[in-house]
Protein backbone atom coordinates (compact mmCIF):
# COMPACT_ATOMS: atom_id res chain seq x y z
CA UNK A 1 0.00 0.00 0.00
CA UNK A 2 3.15 2.16 -0.13
CA UNK A 3 2.04 3.44 -3.69
CA UNK A 4 -1.08 4.47 -2.36
CA UNK A 5 -1.92 8.14 -3.11
CA UNK A 6 -5.25 8.24 -1.53
CA UNK A 7 -6.23 7.06 2.50
CA UNK A 8 -6.68 3.80 2.43
CA UNK A 9 -8.33 1.48 5.64
CA UNK A 10 -8.68 -1.83 7.20
CA UNK A 11 -12.02 -2.59 7.97
CA UNK A 12 -14.46 -5.22 9.75
CA UNK A 13 -12.60 -7.87 11.60
CA UNK A 14 -9.12 -7.42 10.94
CA UNK A 15 -9.55 -3.89 12.07
CA UNK A 16 -10.84 -4.99 15.51
CA UNK A 17 -8.19 -7.47 16.28
CA UNK A 18 -6.21 -4.16 15.15
CA UNK A 19 -7.51 -2.07 17.47
CA UNK A 20 -6.83 -5.26 20.37
CA UNK A 21 -10.44 -6.37 21.02
CA UNK A 22 -11.40 -10.18 20.67
CA UNK A 23 -13.02 -10.24 16.62
CA UNK A 24 -13.65 -13.66 16.88
CA UNK A 25 -12.43 -15.78 14.01
CA UNK A 26 -10.67 -13.39 11.43
CA UNK A 27 -10.84 -15.14 7.77
CA UNK A 28 -9.30 -12.27 5.67
CA UNK A 29 -8.26 -8.70 5.84
CA UNK A 30 -10.48 -6.70 4.12
CA UNK A 31 -9.49 -3.20 3.04
CA UNK A 32 -10.59 0.34 1.48
CA UNK A 33 -9.53 2.34 -1.25
CA UNK A 34 -9.84 4.86 -3.42
CA UNK A 35 -10.99 3.59 -6.90
CA UNK A 36 -7.90 5.22 -8.34
CA UNK A 37 -5.76 3.12 -5.92
CA UNK A 38 -7.22 0.40 -6.52
CA UNK A 39 -7.14 0.37 -10.71
CA UNK A 40 -2.90 1.44 -9.77
CA UNK A 41 -2.28 -1.22 -6.64
CA UNK A 42 -4.27 -4.45 -7.85
CA UNK A 43 -2.55 -5.01 -10.79
CA UNK A 44 0.71 -4.45 -9.52
CA UNK A 45 -0.33 -7.87 -6.92
CA UNK A 46 -1.14 -9.59 -9.69
CA UNK A 47 -4.88 -8.80 -9.42
CA UNK A 48 -7.01 -7.63 -12.30
CA UNK A 49 -9.88 -5.36 -10.43
CA UNK A 50 -12.93 -5.94 -11.42
CA UNK A 51 -17.02 -4.83 -10.64
CA UNK A 52 -18.06 -6.17 -7.05
CA UNK A 53 -19.97 -9.47 -7.15
CA UNK A 54 -23.97 -8.71 -6.53
CA UNK A 55 -24.93 -8.79 -2.91
CA UNK A 56 -27.79 -7.91 -1.05
CA UNK A 57 -26.25 -5.81 1.59
CA UNK A 58 -23.18 -4.77 -0.01
CA UNK A 59 -21.60 -3.14 -3.22
CA UNK A 60 -17.75 -2.46 -4.40
CA UNK A 61 -17.16 -0.07 -7.63
CA UNK A 62 -14.19 -2.30 -7.75
CA UNK A 63 -12.92 -5.21 -6.38
CA UNK A 64 -10.23 -7.80 -5.96
CA UNK A 65 -8.57 -10.32 -3.87
CA UNK A 66 -4.85 -11.02 -3.23
CA UNK A 67 -3.75 -14.27 -2.22
CA UNK A 68 0.05 -13.46 -1.06
CA UNK A 69 -0.31 -13.47 2.28
CA UNK A 70 -1.63 -15.76 5.10
CA UNK A 71 -5.16 -14.01 4.74
CA UNK A 72 -6.33 -13.54 1.67
CA UNK A 73 -6.53 -9.39 1.11
CA UNK A 74 -10.19 -8.26 0.01
CA UNK A 75 -9.89 -4.94 -1.89
CA UNK A 76 -12.72 -2.97 -2.45
CA UNK A 77 -13.17 0.76 -3.51
CA UNK A 78 -16.16 2.68 -4.02
CA UNK A 79 -17.94 0.57 -0.74
CA UNK A 80 -21.18 1.05 0.35
CA UNK A 81 -23.89 -0.86 2.63
CA UNK A 82 -27.92 -0.94 1.85
CA UNK A 83 -29.60 0.82 4.62
CA UNK A 84 -33.02 1.53 5.26
CA UNK A 85 -32.94 4.32 3.09
CA UNK A 86 -31.10 3.37 0.29
CA UNK A 87 -27.16 2.74 -0.32
CA UNK A 88 -25.02 4.53 1.66
CA UNK A 89 -21.08 5.30 0.67
CA UNK A 90 -18.41 3.87 3.28
CA UNK A 91 -16.19 7.31 3.24
CA UNK A 92 -13.97 7.32 6.85
CA UNK A 93 -12.87 10.22 8.05
CA UNK A 94 -10.94 9.07 11.15
CA UNK A 95 -7.77 7.18 10.25
CA UNK A 96 -5.62 5.75 13.44
CA UNK A 97 -2.20 4.38 12.31
CA UNK A 98 -1.16 1.11 13.47
CA UNK A 99 2.59 -0.13 13.06
CA UNK A 100 2.96 -3.87 13.40
CA UNK A 101 6.48 -5.86 12.18
CA UNK A 102 7.94 -2.94 10.48
CA UNK A 103 4.18 -2.39 8.59
CA UNK A 104 2.00 0.44 8.98
CA UNK A 105 -1.51 -0.17 8.58
CA UNK A 106 -4.66 2.20 8.96
CA UNK A 107 -8.26 1.82 10.81
CA UNK A 108 -10.85 4.14 11.66
CA UNK A 109 -10.81 4.85 15.20
CA UNK A 110 -12.90 2.43 17.40
CA UNK A 111 -16.01 4.66 17.78
CA UNK A 112 -16.21 5.41 13.94
CA UNK A 113 -15.82 1.53 13.74
CA UNK A 114 -18.17 0.25 16.17
CA UNK A 115 -20.82 2.89 14.72
CA UNK A 116 -19.87 1.05 11.20
CA UNK A 117 -20.80 -2.28 12.05
CA UNK A 118 -23.93 -1.14 14.22
CA UNK A 119 -25.29 0.33 10.08
CA UNK A 120 -24.11 -3.09 8.67
CA UNK A 121 -26.33 -4.76 10.97
CA UNK A 122 -25.44 -8.01 10.55
CA UNK A 123 -25.51 -10.37 13.77
CA UNK A 124 -21.56 -10.63 13.59
CA UNK A 125 -21.00 -6.80 12.68
CA UNK A 126 -23.12 -6.16 15.94
CA UNK A 127 -21.20 -8.47 18.01
CA UNK A 128 -17.95 -6.58 16.36
CA UNK A 129 -19.33 -3.23 17.62
CA UNK A 130 -19.84 -5.08 21.35
CA UNK A 131 -16.02 -5.97 21.28
CA UNK A 132 -15.18 -2.45 20.91
CA UNK A 133 -16.95 -1.70 23.48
Amino acid sequence: MRAARDPWWVITSAAVALHGADAGPVGDIDVLLSVDDAKCILPTLGVEPAAGAAHRDFRSGLFGTWHGTVLPVEFMADFAYRSATGWMPVEPVTRQRIDIAGTTLFVPDRAELRHLFQAFGRPKDLARARALG
